[in-house]
């Protein structure tokens, strides 16, 4: 795999990876909260199997990414722009998943021209949402979390510190550990060695220098992301699982009643960390029948 930084129009560094086949059609990856922007290897291998050029990077504050204070969910359309410029990339498909499910529908909503399709894998929903209890089903862990960005930067900020000393140390066994309440069966069934290792490697990757990156996430995730989800007019796929305690499937139900055209796939038999350890391929096909 390749790293690179990319320069912003407004001089923030970005912290880029490549995978797959570098030759290949361009898709965009976005990982979840908090991540350094790594590759899974699994995804790299598949993606250069299916002839697609895999590319991803560390959201500002993460990793060797500059921070970009009070960042919305929706800047991440011109960092996307820059990274691929810099690649002479003109059009690409992007996946989102977990935390990086918002990001990828504000590509679809503001970036038609150069994004003609993507998908969220178990992605968040607004804060905000008509009709959902956003809070409902998730796991003990992800309940303190949110608690401590409603009472703001002074309560959030501890606490992410505290994750940021365990985590740099961690090893796979660690997080299967920490993330005990957030682990459906299904879920700690594939949170091997290999999966857990790399969720454990893009942790420490992105909290190496701080957490403002995981403290503006979360503070991008329950503010105005910047768009409605209504207004996309690309194709849309929307992957949940009926066992995920980290982001409920409420979240995947009511995004695919509400993106116009989404295909959505809720499915019985995953979780959330399922899609990454089994999904992805299937996602990279569904995106390359819209890019191809």
């Amino acid at each position: 795999m390749r790293r690179r930084t990319v320069t912003t129009p407004d001089g923030r560094a970005l912290d880029v990876h490549e995978g797959g086949d570098p030759r290949g059609v361009a898709v965009v990856a976005i990982y979840g909260t908090p991540s350094g922007g790594l590759i899974y290897e699994q995804h790299s291998d598949e993606a250069a199997r299916q002839g697609i050029r895999l590319v991803s990077w560390a959201r500002p504050g993460y990793a060797g990414s500059d921070p970009q204070p009070g960042r919305t969910v929706a800047d991440v359309v011109p960092d996307a722009g820059a990274v691929a410029d810099a690649l002479g990339i003109e059009r690409f498909g992007v996946w989102g998943v977990s935390g990086g499910g918002p990001h990828a529908l504000a590509l679809a909503a503001l970036l038609p021209d150069r994004v003609p399709a993507a998908a969220s894998l178990a992605g968040v929903a607004p804060w905000e949402a008509e009709g959902l209890d956003y809070l409902d089903g998730m796991g003990e862990a992800n309940l303190e979390e949110f608690a401590a960005v409603l009472e703001g930067r002074t309560a959030l900020e501890p606490l992410l510190q505290a994750y940021r000393t365990a985590f740099a140390t961690a090893t796979g066994a660690d997080l299967r550990r920490e993330f005990a309440t957030l682990l459906s069966e299904v879920d700690a069934a594939v949170a091997s060695d290999d999966l857990a290792d790399h969720l454990v490697g893009t942790m420490q990757a992105g909290l190496a220098h701080r957490v403002d990156g995981w403290a503006d996430d979360d503070f991008a995730f329950v503010a105005p992301w910047g768009f409605d989800v209504d207004a996309i007019r690309v194709p849309v796929l929307i992957w949940h699982g009926e066992h995920d305690r980290f982001v409920p499937t409420s979240h995947g139900r009511w995004l695919a009643a509400r993106v116009p055209g989404a295909e959505a796939r809720i499915r019985a038999e995953d979780g959330h960390l399922t899609l990454m350890a089994h999904r992805v391929g299937e996602v990279h096909d569904w995106l390359l029948e819209r890019l191809v």
